[in-house]
């Protein structure tokens, strides 16, 4: 089966800078195409039964670009609602069940990300399966990781293997918080407390584009090839 897509596209980009100053990150070409354009691709490949893109800060310009495609759009105001109340807002758009939700400031070079994972979700055991990279595939990313992983393939805290931006998610912790703007860091960390936060690592390469340096770096990964359906 293949699961709903949330692409998130709503955040301000303040770690790009000027860049930022007039238009979306999402937006910021990259090998010259738009970083939402690249993480389209990999959605199109994957073939959901439903794509949302959420959207805040200017977001008629992400509606412009993206007139014509089949995509329903989650827009968050007055307020942005982070990632955790982003997807709960979603949510009526969605549909029931488990969703994919996916960063629109990253590229991928090896299978497509999305159908690599869906062979890995068991509902018996999971309410988030993370994708996530081992720091020497993790181009343009600084730091020790973010989780631990596990043999068993559970995720805690702690130095390790990447976030790549890319889950499956059950949706039902999210209703839980009673905050309407929230991270997805919080149900992750209330999943992890009963044991139902997984990993699974992806066999290819993945570029961080979240500030201005991962622009030629994320060029330069495209150049040796895309992602593979």
């Amino acid at each position: 089966m293949t699961f709903p897509v949330m692409v998130f596209a709503a955040g301000f980009g303040t770690r790009m800078g000027k860049l930022t100053q007039n238009r979306p990150k999402p937006l910021i070409r990259v090998a010259g195409r738009a970083l939402i354009d690249h993480a389209l691709d990999v959605v199109d490949g994957y073939a959901p039964p439903r794509t949302v893109v959420n959207l805040h800060y200017l977001p008629e310009q992400i509606r412009s670009h993206l007139k014509g495609r089949d995509l329903l759009f989650s827009l968050e105001t007055p307020e942005i609602l982070e990632t955790g109340g982003g997807l709960r807002a979603a949510l009526p758009l969605l549909g029931p069940g488990p969703v994919f939700t996916m960063n629109s400031d990253a590229v991928w070079r090896g299978p497509n990300p999305l159908s690599h994972m869906t062979g890995f979700w068991d509902a018996s055991r999971m309410d988030a399966l993370l994708l996530c990279i081992p720091p020497e595939n993790a181009i343009g990313h600084t730091g020790a990781g973010d989780f631990t992983h596990a043999p068993d393939g559970r995720l805690s805290r702690g130095p390790g293997v990447v976030y790549s931006g890319v889950q499956i998610i059950a949706p039902g912790h999210l209703h839980a918080i009673p905050e309407t703007s929230f991270s997805l860091n919080r149900v992750w960390d209330s999943i992890a407390a009963k044991g139902r936060l997984f990993g699974t690592t992806y066999p290819g390469q993945w570029c961080d584009v979240g500030r201005p340096e991962g622009i030629p770096l994320a060029k330069s990964l495209l150049e040796l090839g895309h992602v593979r359906d």
